[in-house]
């Protein structure tokens, strides 16, 4: 004879609904699976449920409340804008407060996914080769190198449009981004307008380039989820392989010699090149993912300790020392940020410090390098991954030493 269902076992049902819910929206803003489990966990104990148990993936979750209990699967939906990864950290914080209930924290998160950009669209598309001269004084600071990026900014954005309407361009915006980018500067080079232009095709690029895929598949794998970490670790070296296919079909047609494809570094503006650079990336950044306000002078804070612990690194070592810092800087001054200021997601205070580091640049360079003959297949390989390496092992260290001194900090009020 089938039983009736219980007010707990309601309870029980939306809760896990709602873990389900948050779970694949954390997904979306581009947290590494482990932190989703953590956090889910401590959302968890605060409705009741100690025993909870959650297999975060990259495109999905499972979670359950009790071990043998019933399950609740959900696939996570597609990438979450800033503006929504901020909402979706205030939704977590208030449920640990106790000041949402369960349906209205889904009710909430629902409407997250459906709010769009407040900016209007010209102001937005405004941002994108505003970023690509930001991002262009500091990797490649020379001023036809910088308007040649303006330029395959406004490609790249025009690209994402139709991308957005058509779903071959979709699939193909990798390789079409890279192609049509690198016909403007590799011809812009042949016509003797500018030098170093392997460099200069970077920064239009930087918004679509899988740096954050590989990275954080690397951090996943340190953290002993393997299936997350090596199913990220593969797709972004894939794209990786698309952007540096579009390239060299570009360079094959301009009939671009192999001598031109070196990772030459252009510096005709020096050093205020790049201080002006780090305010206009973190301008662009806010206005492209609509973050507000109140938040941007924090973004351009961590935006600015993550560039210089970065050039410190590079100039005490090398580039993956300068990562490692870099990523410890800009993780750890994200938490201390939110636990100041609890209404400021770490997430998207770090996330444009992330673009910042540029390992899909770095990789780009070396995949381009190897097809053209330039590099060993070892040497480029070894240069990725220990790129890689550093700035997950820098996220974890940092997310760590976040952890601690909210722990430390919380213990006296506890006592």
């Amino acid at each position: 004879m089938p039983t009736t269902p219980t007010a707990d076992d309601d309870r029980a049902t939306e809760a896990r609904a709602l873990l389900a819910h948050l779970g694949t929206a954390m997904i979306a803003t581009g947290q590494p699976v482990q932190e989703i489990e953590e956090e889910l966990a401590e959302i968890a104990v605060e409705l009741g449920y100690p025993d909870v148990q959650t297999a975060v993936g990259p495109t999905g979750l499972v979670v359950t409340l009790t071990e043998g209990g019933p399950a609740t699967q959900r696939s996570a939906p597609p990438g979450l804008r800033l503006h929504q990864s901020a909402s979706v950290r205030r939704i977590r914080y208030q449920l640990l407060q106790g000041e949402l209930t369960l349906a209205a924290a889904r009710e909430q998160l629902a409407e997250v996914a459906r709010r769009p950009v407040r900016h209007p669209l010209w102001l937005v598309a405004l941002a994108w080769p505003v970023l690509a001269v930001g991002i262009a004084l500091i990797l490649q600071p020379g001023w036809a190198n910088v308007a040649a990026a303006a330029v395959g900014a406004v490609i790249v954005f025009g690209l994402v449009q139709l991308a957005e309407r058509y779903q071959v361009v979709a699939a193909l915006l990798p390789t079409l981004a890279a192609f049509l980018v690198s016909l403007v500067v590799f011809g812009a080079a042949n016509a003797g307008l500018l030098e170093g232009p392997l460099r200069t095709v970077l920064p239009p690029l930087a918004v679509l380039l899988p740096g954050a895929l590989v990275v954080n598949g690397m951090s996943e794998l340190a953290a002993g989820h393997m299936q997350a970490g090596s199913a990220r670790l593969t797709y972004g070296l894939a794209q990786l392989g698309l952007f540096a296919l579009g390239l060299l079909m570009a360079t094959a047609l301009l009939r671009v010699p192999t001598s031109t494809l070196t990772n030459l570094r252009v510096d005709e503006i020096g050093w205020a090149g790049a201080a002006v650079g780090l305010v206009l990336i973190g301008m662009s950044i806010c206005l492209m993912e609509g973050v507000a306000l109140r938040m941007q002078g924090w973004v351009l804070l961590v935006l600015s300790l993550a560039f210089a612990a970065q050039v410190g690194g590079q100039e005490l070592g090398s580039i993956a020392l300068g990562g490692f810092l870099g990523a410890i800087a800009a993780s750890l001054g994200a938490s201390v940020v939110e636990m100041r200021r609890p209404q400021l997601a770490r997430l998207v205070l770090f996330l444009p410090a992330f673009w910042l580091l540029v390992p899909g640049s770095l990789g780009l360079v070396g995949v381009t390098e190897l097809a053209a003959g330039r590099g060993t297949a070892t040497d480029v390989a070894l240069e990725l991954i220990g790129v890689a390496i550093a700035i997950s092992l820098g996220l974890l260290v940092g997310s760590s030493l976040g952890r601690s001194l909210r722990g430390w900090l919380a213990a006296p009020t506890a006592r």
